[in-house]
């Protein structure tokens, strides 16, 4: 807390030197190696009741929020947005924690600011999220560059809890809702006014699994151009209806937001990858696949062989009927 304690305004830089920036939509947040523009700047607002936590206001005047959307269907991790909610309630407040030089930003609720790196739509993105993984702990962690200094009066003295002028009359709500909505533009990214629950869930989407009539479970990692795992993200997961490889490939397509890709399975014995074909297992099985973006479609998916999931079994035999297709197919 104590970097921020004389700071006006501020920037934020990741691990992977990059700065935590505003969009021009006034909705998004995102990160850019270019740290002197105006979005990256960001005013810090104390809260009256709680000296331990501050606020994040943007160039376009908008707090920096950990919403309750996620961020991919099937991932922990949260969209962070810029918002200027009717009432500033938790979801706009952060607790500094110091940490080896750096920062961490915790939500109320024990989320981190966490800036993201990989393939799209990972690459820049910003979510709030606890890292379970190693290779993802210093993702949360935030170099401050205090770009301003306050008068020593306006130290003792922190802004009002009002409501921004700029924000519509708030309706009359049950004592119990706390749920604020944005008054964020719309913009081609977003055809509705984004709204937050008082609440911020700290689970995953994680669900139980779907019911026969409900489709399957897909289970998926996304490869890098090498058509390797990044093991630093947990598998994301869709529920899927249907039987057809194609059908699961379009839906995938539509849910990353990339076309042209490739769904594989990983041979258990050799770790090679081999698209998929034809027909999905019958009884709605869950399954686990990889998916390959475009750009690895080159050299890599020339040079391993077609499983078809009929033909894998998802089983006990799986071993045996890979080294099998292996055999028979020659890299075909």
């Amino acid at each position: 807390m104590d970097v921020f304690k004389n700071a006006k305004a501020v920037r934020l830089k990741s691990v992977h030197d990059k700065y935590l920036i505003a969009a021009a939509d006034e909705e998004s947040v995102t990160q850019d190696r270019n740290g002197s523009t105006k979005s990256a700047k960001w005013t810090v607002e104390f809260v009256n009741y709680m000296d331990t936590i501050i606020r994040l206001k943007s160039c376009y005047g908008k707090y920096l929020t950990a919403s309750n959307q996620p961020f991919l269907f099937g991932m922990t991790g949260r969209k962070v947005l810029q918002t200027l909610p009717n009432r500033l309630d938790s979801s706009v407040e952060w607790e500094p924690i110091r940490e080896s030089g750096a920062v961490k930003l915790k939500t109320r609720y024990g989320q981190f600011l966490r800036a993201n790196t990989g393939l799209p739509p990972w690459r820049n993105s910003v979510t709030h999220d606890i890292p379970h993984r190693t290779k993802t702990q210093d993702w949360v962690c935030w170099e401050v560059h205090v770009v301003e200094i306050l008068d020593e009066p306006a130290l003792k003295s922190a802004p009002p809890e009002m409501e921004p002028k700029s924000a519509p009359a708030v309706l009359a709500r049950k004592e119990d809702s706390f749920a604020s909505e944005s008054s964020s533009p719309t913009t081609s990214h977003s055809s509705k006014s984004v709204s937050f629950s008082r609440q911020e869930s700290s689970d995953s989407l994680a669900t139980s699994p779907p019911k026969g009539s409900d489709g399957r479970s897909i289970y998926f990692h996304l490869a890098n151009e090498y058509g390797e795992i990044d093991e630093g993200f947990e598998e994301m997961c869709i529920t899927f209806k249907g039987n057809e490889v194609k059908e699961l490939t379009k839906r995938l397509e539509g849910e990353l937001g990339i076309s042209g890709l490739t769904v594989c399975s990983k041979s258990p014995l050799n770790g090679k990858l081999y698209p998929l074909r034809l027909q999905l297992p019958p009884h709605n099985a869950t399954l686990h696949v990889i998916v390959v973006p475009p750009s690895s479609k080159g050299d890599l998916l020339q040079l391993i062989p077609v499983l078809t999931l009929s033909e894998s079994r998802f089983g006990n035999n799986r071993n045996s009927d890979v080294k099998g297709i292996e055999n028979s197919n020659n890299f075909a």
